[in-house]
């Protein structure tokens, strides 16, 4: 049975630019299957170059970063394929697509994996991480979630931030909640 494991995707396109992006990948039995929605540049580098990287980060900012505009973070060559991975993660696997199901608005790719590395330890999460986690999944989707409901979900996840914190998740805490504050305020001005 398919599980979703929250990840960071890097994708190259022709000219070698590595797109960032925080996806839900299904995995089944070294089996890994990518959902992007059209349009996206996700989905135009995988179209063009059929590979893509899987980044392992305890690093919430990255997460966050990725949906508010704070989406520099430096990679490497991938070992295999193609691409590039997070420079600071605890490990990547690098993808093939080896079959493409076309859907009107997310087309599936199934991949298989080539290379796996570790580069770091892995020490465990804290609650804020992913609190994040899940405050990043709400921001990427304010535009069809009504507010009472992104509401409730931001006072229960405020309080693994407030308890379990440190200043990566505080950072990226805070920069999801100021795109929080601009997407509504930009609701109010379009009324």
């Amino acid at each position: 049975m398919p599980f979703i494991r929250e990840c960071i995707v890097t994708t190259v396109d022709d000219g070698g630019n590595v797109h960032v992006a925080p996806m839900g990948i299904h995995e089944d039995e070294n089996r890994f299957i990518i959902l992007p929605f059209k349009p996206s540049i996700t989905l135009d580098n995988l179209e063009k170059q059929g590979t893509a990287t899987l980044n392992y980060t305890d690093d919430v900012r990255v997460y966050a970063g990725c949906l508010t505009s704070h989406n520099d973070w430096p990679t490497r060559d991938t070992t295999i394929i193609q691409g590039a991975r997070l420079e600071n993660c605890l490990a990547h696997t690098e993808l093939e697509v080896i079959r493409k199901t076309d859907d009107i608005v997310r087309p599936e790719y199934l991949c298989k994996s080539v290379y796996e590395a570790t580069h770091a330890p892995f020490h465990g999460y804290n609650r804020a991480q992913s609190a994040v986690v899940e405050l990043a999944i709400l921001v990427s989707r304010l535009h069809i979630l009504n507010e009472e409901k992104v509401n409730r979900e931001i006072k229960y996840l405020k309080t693994s931030v407030e308890k379990t914190a440190g200043p990566r998740e505080q950072e990226a805490w805070r920069w999801l909640m100021l795109k929080v504050a601009s997407f509504r305020e930009s609701k109010k001005e379009s009324l």
